[in-house]
């Protein structure tokens, strides 16, 4: 099936359409980014450089902690890319999708790709309709997310210059609550549900781990979990279609 303009014009628009409601959970992420950038030290450049060119929210937070606390490049760089190793396990569900586009698609694509990118793009995928141009839906759905966090860094930014302490108003529930929309409807079966029971279990118990890794511990034993009751399920499923 061709990829026609009217085609690619309907991905796009429905991408940016169905990655709204994790835009409007990402709004006071973002806000509160550009106000504890700039209570950190970071000038206005540099926060919206920061957004530009990381855009990676949870990576940024941790960044500018580290900075304000005098933290070496080394270490910061280091923290850094164990939150971001996620992005490893959103890369390898994705590839299958995206492995026969040119190289300038797929490069744009992996810098763009994100937690709220990710949770819609892989039910975009998920969708058997022998659509060719679903990359357009993941573009759309990309380029939302990028605007929405450029914009309102600097409405933080701005914001945060007027009125301190802005973390009293409750704004870093945002990320909680975003996530939360992002994972409650991907878990469809056992070995979803607990794997990420035991992920966030494990995250808590190793919350204390040095340069954030309680993360990554969590989500190795997450995928461990699922990955055994999925083959434990079809295991039961054969032997029984065996009978």
């Amino acid at each position: 099936m061709s990829c026609s303009r009217d085609s690619r014009t309907r991905e796009l628009l429905d991408g940016a359409r169905h990655i709204l409601p994790l835009l409007l959970g990402a709004i006071p992420f973002a806000i509160l980014f550009g106000s504890l950038a700039i209570d950190a030290g970071l000038t206005t450049a540099q926060t919206l450089g920061m957004s530009l060119l990381v855009f990676a929210g949870a990576a940024q937070f941790v960044a500018i902690t580290l900075l304000a606390g005098s933290a070496g490049a080394a270490v910061v760089l280091s923290t850094t890319l164990v939150i971001n190793l996620r992005h490893l396990l959103y890369s390898a569900a994705l590839q299958p999708h995206v492995r026969h586009l040119p190289s300038r698609w797929r490069v744009l694509l992996a810098f763009w790709l994100t937690d709220e990118a990710y949770a819609v793009v892989q039910q975009r995928y998920a969708r058997d309709d022998g659509s060719s141009c679903k990359h357009w839906f993941y573009l759309g759905s990309a380029l939302a997310m990028y605007a929405n966090w450029q914009l309102f860094t600097l409405v933080g930014v701005l914001f945060g210059q007027r009125v301190p302490n802005l973390t009293a108003w409750g704004l870093d529930f945002a990320m909680l609550a975003t996530f939360i929309g992002i994972v409650v409807p991907t878990l469809r079966n056992r070995p979803s549900l607990a794997a990420a029971l035991v992920a966030g279990g494990t995250a808590l118990a190793s919350r204390d781990l040095p340069f954030q890794s309680g993360m990554l511990v969590a989500a190795v034993a997450g995928i461990v979990v699922g990955v055994l009751l999925e083959r434990r399920a079809g295991n039961r499923l054969t032997g029984e279609a065996a009978r």
